[in-house]
């Protein structure tokens, strides 16, 4: 089943605020609408940075896949509501078991969509399963498709190169795929790119590559030397999973969160 937001017509107060509050990526960095949980992040996920390599504009037409709780949703959709279009792409895993027709979407997050209806009356939901989108007509579409810390468990659940090549459908010819992810060291094997949740770069340009994308920059906003990538319970040791609960808990905040790639591709 899919689950859409529709667009919204807000009080004339409530367009006011919303219009001031996207005026700028810094504007909605700042909103209110983000908690302060998220904000912490900040300093890890530099979310200025990364969407100003990813060459976003407010006035483009983006796809964000897998969004989790919200939390670039909560960026993109203030900056995007005057002048852009935000598109939502819950991913739903070919394990559950469920037909693809009765699979649920993440409730909470369309809750927490439809409860701001001023901020996020334009975001539009829909689902991706096996390389298929619903809910949306995505042929050549999107400016932007953005998709952040995902890429491991497509390849856990066999679906990267359906993705990818959904991906590549959906861009409008030009259009770019930013791409971030754990880094792994060269050399990771698949299995342990699997157990770990780390990814080598190479794998992801390989395969990026193979659905006819061509790579068109690399940065470094988002790394992190100090991830040594060897943990008990891969790059969920690390916050803000804390996988062990309170066992190395000091060092682990002390490292603080992954080491990642952030990788923008385009389609010719």
């Amino acid at each position: 089943m899919t689950g859409c937001v529709a667009p919204s017509s807000p009080s004339s107060h409530d367009s006011q605020s919303t219009a001031s509050g996207a005026t700028s990526l810094d504007a909605a960095i700042a909103g209110p609408q983000r908690s302060e949980r998220a904000r912490a992040r900040d300093v890890y996920r530099h979310p200025k940075e990364t969407l100003a390599f990813f060459d976003l504009t407010p006035t483009q037409t983006v796809l964000e896949i897998a969004p989790g709780g919200g939390w670039y949703t909560d960026i993109l959709a203030p900056w995007l509501h005057d002048a852009g279009h935000l598109y939502e792409a819950q991913y739903i895993s070919t394990s559950a078991d469920l037909s693809a027709e009765d699979r649920p979407t993440d409730a909470a997050y369309l809750r927490k969509l439809a409860a701001a209806p001023a901020i996020y009356g334009n975001v539009v939901v829909g689902t991706l399963h096996a390389g298929q989108f619903t809910g949306f007509d995505a042929h050549e579409r999107f400016d932007r498709v953005l998709t952040f810390r995902n890429i491991h468990n497509w390849i856990k659940d066999g679906q990267l190169d359906a993705n990818l090549r959904a991906f590549y459908a959906a861009l409008k010819p030009g259009g770019e795929l930013g791409v971030e992810e754990h880094r792994a060291a060269p050399g990771t094997s698949l299995q342990q790119m699997i157990d770990t949740g780390y990814v080598t770069e190479a794998f992801v340009i390989a395969h990026a590559q193979a659905a006819g994308f061509i790579l068109a920059g690399r940065s470094e906003i988002n790394a992190n030397p100090r991830d040594t990538k060897d943990y008990p319970h891969g790059v969920w040791s690390l916050p803000p999973t804390y996988a062990g609960g309170d066992a190395d808990r000091a060092r682990y905040a002390a490292i603080g969160e992954s080491d990642r790639m952030t990788l923008k591709f385009v389609k010719p």
